[in-house]
Order: structure tokens, then sequence, then C-alpha cells
């Protein structure tokens, strides 16, 4: 069984100010310093922020499953403004998902306003599993790019 969900994050501020934040590694220091009590802490596993990077988010106390999740950068696309990350250890993984996939994509409205699309893709190979399609969500993801999204738009509104 397939499975894909997504949701749009309206931001004011442009595409090319919250791809500075979504790009690399900036979105893992921003998740941790702005979101570590909510979604977690992100650390470096290994790489630079470009493909193949893997890091490792620790939950928050009292998140149900594994506890982690260690993911690998898939796709970085500077001039698509588009992130995509795979789990391969713990979170949704751990649950019984075969693969679960996670595409941020920067979308430009005008020079002042953009959309942060969270989409998660997965995959259930056991029939017997399919419930747990319901524990899905892109509600950590519209969290983060709602939180961001304000940190940016304060940011440069403090600096213009």
């Amino acid at each position: 069984m397939k499975g894909h969900l997504s949701a749009d994050t309206p931001v004011a501020a442009s595409a090319s100010l919250v791809w500075d934040a979504y790009r690399g590694l900036e979105l893992g220091r921003l998740v941790t310093e702005l979101l570590g009590d909510v979604i977690g802490r992100a650390e470096v596993v290994e790489g630079d922020g470009g493909v193949g990077t893997i890091i490792k988010l620790t939950f928050p106390p009292g998140t149900p499953g594994a506890g982690y999740m260690k993911e690998i950068f898939r796709i970085a696309d500077e001039e698509k403004r588009v992130k995509e990350s795979e789990t391969i250890e713990g979170g949704f993984k751990a649950l019984g998902f075969d693969q679960y996939r996670i595409r941020l994509e920067v979308i430009e409205k005008d020079a002042v306003s953009s959309i942060i699309r969270s989409s998660v893709e997965y995959e259930i190979g056991d029939d017997s599993k399919t419930d747990l399609a319901s524990l899905a969500t892109t509600k950590p993801l519209e969290i983060m790019a709602e939180t961001i999204g304000k940190y940016v738009a304060q940011k440069n509104s403090s600096t213009s």
C-alpha cells in the first residue's frame, strides 16, 4: 500500500529567504533552536547538508515510538527549492513502514510571500499493517513550516 499526504503553509517572506532557512543544515539548526521541545533535536551524523547527508532527530521525552529517527537527504535541488529525505532508521521505519519520505518545497508566490509545501510519501508492504497508514502525518512538518516561516518573516522585517 502506498500513500501521499501534503499540506501548504503560506509564509510572509520571499521564497529565497525561506529557502535559505530550509536548505542544507540550517533547517536542523532552526528545528533544534526553535522547536526542540516540540519536534526534537537534530544532529548531523555525516555529510555537509547535500545529498547523502544523514541527520538524527531525537524526539522530545514522551513521544511515542522509537524516540529518534535517522534520515538521509535524497534530493537537494537549489534551483527548484526542493529537499527530500527518507527515514532509514527509527521513527516511522520502527513503527513498521517500509518507506517514509518527506519532501519540502518552497514555492514563490510573489516578491514578498511564498508557500512551504510539506509532503509525505509512504509505503506499507504488509497488508496486515494497513492500519499504520493512519499514523502518517504532515502535522510536525506543518508546525515546522509555520514556526520557521514566522521566524524568517520576523527576521526579514527587523532587517529591512
